[in-house]
């Protein structure tokens, strides 16, 4: 018996879900959503958020992260709005942990942070450095991330390639190079009280990543957008012995579905129950202070 069939009540958490809405997929989303569809093999349909809590607690999941979105300057796109989710989230307040996003190019970007947690309550950012077209290690963003590092709360940072834009010509003008880990772990050296989530096994900078999970206190990473077949071996090594305090269970979902991802790290895994715990909700209690 698995550690995940041998669960009394459902305890996992998906630390890494969005909206399977016209919110997210259709509007903020555009042609460089259905190029990820494409590339995942899904289909771009859309359906309810009770709908979603239903799949993930069919799938054993207790709780999930619900991001925001706000990729507005570089491509165009409106935002899921940080009040959808915060409304989304007291609608489902056992289930959601809502992370508002904020667009690093726009001049609100340190205000709309404050209102996040403020006002909103929201409990961490979503930072997609592709889409959004910054690097994180420049300068210019020193206060947002000063600010978000005085509010307590923990921020989410792509790690690697993305399939948004995959095989469109010039990829949307979508640069991969702002998912860099490295850019990640000049943040991370200058603000050690900012608890960062790396996500993604960042492919093709898996060594680097790991690299600065190991060497970084508050750097974490999570195993999302990937199905365990694909993630590389080397990730999964670390995963289950070096770096088993700090990875942790992610889907990208609705692109990745949660009872796919866990019939294959069944499959494709052989932990201990102790590592499975921690994979799949220790650590992430822990790093978002649900426990």
């Amino acid at each position: 018996m698995s550690v995940i069939d041998s669960l009394d009540r459902p305890r996992i958490v998906d630390t890494h879900a969005h909206q399977p809405t016209a919110t997210f997929l259709e509007d903020a989303g555009g042609e460089m959503m259905r190029d990820a569809a494409r590339t995942f093999g899904a289909e771009m349909e859309t359906w309810s958020y009770e709908e979603m809590v239903e799949e993930y607690h069919d799938a054993g999941i207790a709780r999930a992260v619900l991001l925001g979105w706000d990729a507005e300057t570089n491509t165009g796109s409106p935002p899921v709005p940080n009040d959808h989710v915060a409304e989304v989230r007291d609608e489902h307040p056992e289930f959601f942990v809502g992370f508002g996003s904020v667009d690093p190019l726009k001049d609100d970007c340190v205000e709309e942070a404050i209102r996040c947690v403020e006002d909103l309550d929201l409990s961490g950012f979503k930072f997609q450095q592709i889409a959004q077209g910054f690097d994180p290690s420049d300068t210019a963003h020193e206060q947002l991330f000063d600010t978000i590092e005085d509010l307590g709360v923990p921020v989410v940072f792509h790690g690697g390639s993305s399939t948004l834009g995959a095989g469109a010509p010039g990829g949307r003008g979508l640069r991969i190079k702002y998912g860099n880990p490295m850019l990640v772990d000049d943040i991370a050296a200058s603000h050690p009280e900012l608890q960062i989530l790396l996500a993604h096994p960042a492919f093709p900078w898996e060594k680097e990543q790991l690299a600065i999970c190991r060497q970084k206190g508050n750097v974490y990473m999570d195993l999302s957008g990937w199905l365990p077949k694909y993630i590389d071996d080397q990730v999964l090594h670390y995963a289950g012995t070096v770096l088993k305090e700090k990875v942790m269970f992610g889907t990208d979902y609705p692109m990745i579905r949660p009872g796919r991802w866990l019939d294959q790290f069944e499959e494709y895994t052989d932990y201990s129950d102790e590592v499975q715990r921690k994979l799949l909700w220790e650590n992430a209690e822990s790093f978002l202070g649900l426990d």
